[in-house]
């Protein structure tokens, strides 16, 4: 009697044991007990999508952020000034602390601009973020037609636009107050 006892016991704290998963190692800059869920990357734009539409450069307001993409859908790319750095956001769903380079090739330039997932606030999920010195000779890339191509976020071929160079040329003018992460690899 006493043995069947001890192996109730035994197999009681054996399987109090199993309950309970173990916990997963905290990501830096996650937030905590984050859950993956399936999302679309950004919110669509309001109005329909022309059939024949191409996708093109669209300034913002103020001229401190050009969104390329196509008209009615959510931007595919955008660059913003933001306190005399240069953001770019590749809109496209990122893993939570997923980091990679965003290798970027046009009229005879190449960057290859380091970017992380980032949480955007008014948008749900984590897209892709990096940011580059106005004055940095890789932005030239930004000026002309280009491709770009991210590990997980695809292809991307961007026309040329009035709107990027305009945020360029504005954001060398705003004295920068944050560090950019990121240089030109020369080619």
């Amino acid at each position: 009697m006493k043995f069947r006892q001890n192996a109730a016991l035994i197999g009681l704290a054996i399987l109090s044991g199993c309950s309970k998963s173990a916990p997963s190692a905290e990501r830096e800059g996650a937030p905590l007990d984050a859950v993956r869920v399936a999302m679309p990357a950004t919110e669509p734009m309001p109005g329909p999508r022309d059939v024949d539409a191409k996708p093109a450069w669209i300034a913002a307001a103020g001229g401190t952020t050009a969104r390329y993409g196509y008209p009615g859908e959510g931007p595919q790319l955008s660059l913003e000034c933001r306190a005399g750095v240069l953001v770019v956001s590749r809109h496209v769903a990122a893993e939570v602390a997923a980091e990679a380079l965003f290798a970027l090739q046009g009229a005879g330039h190449i960057l290859r601009l380091p970017v992380a997932a980032t949480a955007v606030p008014g948008l749900r999920g984590y897209l892709w973020q990096g940011t580059i010195a106005p004055d940095d000779p890789g932005v030239l890339v930004f000026e002309s037609a280009f491709n770009g191509t991210l590990p997980g976020g695809g292809r991307i071929e961007v026309s040329a636009g009035d709107a990027p160079r305009e945020v360029i040329r504005r954001c060398k003018a705003t004295p920068a107050t944050a560090a950019p992460t990121s240089t030109a690899t020369p080619d």
